[in-house]
């Protein structure tokens, strides 16, 4: 298999990791994730991944709470879902270490870019988590950051769904689906595949995304291969 991307960065979505139970975590999804990516290592790809937290936390549950707190539980939910990911990694051979925006030292390191970029260079797999240590931030925006700051050559986001749509393709048979978009046609268009931080972020830096859904077979190793599924986002 030849490889298309060198250093990637792979934002996996919390609900993603839930699979078809669509709350917590589905060991088969975990280890399907943890095969690709063991495969993806032999070709020397150097691989971040920022995860997301959806799958045990969405957001404030009520009007009344407050957003700041809201959105450091969430942080939590990302820290529970990148262990899960590295005792599945680690399980498989994968050597892997988990770096956190927040303060959490006693289950996982502290984000510093300089030791990230030297567990790189040494083909070990790094998992972002904690979001951007600051409320008000979804993990879309920190996984453009980390992105812009270990060089990747572009954001592979994994969805419960197999590309861009005009509407959710679930609820609406005639959603349009496509192929290739600029970073200006997801905010025209209105959709909703990052927030505009993120994708404004994402332009002013020339970052690719390529949006494919992790449901499919061997997706991620079609996406680093260089075929063409899902959206490429430039």
């Amino acid at each position: 298999m030849d490889t298309k991307y060198k250093r990637v960065l792979i934002k996996l979505s919390g609900e993603a990791l839930a699979g078809s139970k669509g709350f917590g975590l589905d060991p088969e999804v975990l280890n399907s994730i943890s095969q690709e990516i063991k495969e993806i290592h032999k070709k020397y790809v150097e691989i971040a991944i920022v995860v997301g937290g959806g799958n045990f936390w969405r957001g404030r549950y009520t009007d009344e709470m407050d957003q700041s707190n809201a959105d450091y539980m969430g942080m939590i939910a990302t820290i529970i879902n990148g262990l899960a990911l590295q005792d599945t990694f680690s399980r498989n051979g994968i050597n892997t270490i988990v770096q956190s925006s927040l303060a959490i030292n006693t289950v996982c390191d502290q984000f510093k870019l300089r030791n990230a970029l030297k567990e790189l260079d040494n083909k070990n797999v790094v998992i972002f988590v904690g979001g951007t240590g600051n409320p008000f931030f979804t993990t879309d925006t920190a996984a453009v950051l980390r992105a812009i700051e270990i060089k990747a050559d572009a954001i592979l986001l994994a969805k419960n769904v197999d590309a861009v749509y005009n509407a959710d393709p679930k609820e609406d048979r005639n959603a349009i689906r496509f192929d290739q978009l600029k970073y200006d046609d997801l905010i025209s268009k209105d959709l909703k595949v990052m927030d505009q931080a993120a994708v404004i972020l994402a332009k002013e830096n020339n970052l690719k995304i390529q949006v494919f859904g992790l449901n499919e077979p061997d997706s991620l190793l079609k996406v680093i291969s260089g075929k063409k599924i899902g959206t490429i986002i430039e």
